[in-house]
């Protein structure tokens, strides 16, 4: 699985980051999100897919590799 996020989308709310922080961060200067992880491990997956869910913005997909 990949993640996709689509930053201009993004609205700086750091739900992703509550949600799946081994995998999503915020920039100091505006709170925009961050990937740090494109590939997550299966063990982080549902944390993801959570992130997916509550991002307010829909900036966030899980893509089927």
């Amino acid at each position: 699985m990949r993640v996709e996020l689509d930053v201009p989308k993004c609205v700086a709310s750091g739900q992703c980051v509550m949600a799946a922080p081994d995998v999503f961060d915020q920039r100091d200067d505006d709170g925009v999100a961050i990937l740090l992880e494109e590939h997550p491990g299966d063990e982080l997956l549902d944390e993801v897919r959570e992130a997916v869910a509550i991002c307010p913005a829909a900036a966030i997909r899980l893509v089927d590799q």
